[in-house]
């Protein structure tokens, strides 16, 4: 059984602002927390857990943490893109001519 990994480096992650690898990190952490989350069982996700001062099943504590990734990646390229003023490419591959779609 997988275990969720604790959350420990908090002052480290905000220190790599100023790294050039943010993005290779970014990865790792979604590649080291896919193999977790597709381990869950049903029952493990029914699970009650401790998290700080809450008690939280582990469907709840991953359903969090997605949400709190997903946000703050939101800001992130948010960020990115009104400080550079440039398109990031993350649907460019919805340009390509056999990705057009013609509205009825």
């Amino acid at each position: 059984m997988a275990t969720l990994p604790t959350l420990g480096k908090r002052d480290s992650e905000f220190a790599a602002r100023a790294s050039t690898n943010l993005l290779a990190l970014l990865n790792a952490a979604v590649d080291e927390a896919i193999p977790i989350i597709d381990s869950l069982t049903p029952e493990r996700l029914a699970e009650r857990i401790q998290v700080q001062k809450y008690n939280l099943t582990v469907m709840e504590v991953v359903y969090h943490v997605v949400e709190h990734f997903s946000m703050h990646t939101g800001q992130i390229i948010f960020a990115t893109k009104l400080l550079t003023g440039g398109d990031l490419g993350f649907y460019k591959h919805l340009s390509a001519v056999e990705h057009r779609e013609e509205t009825p």
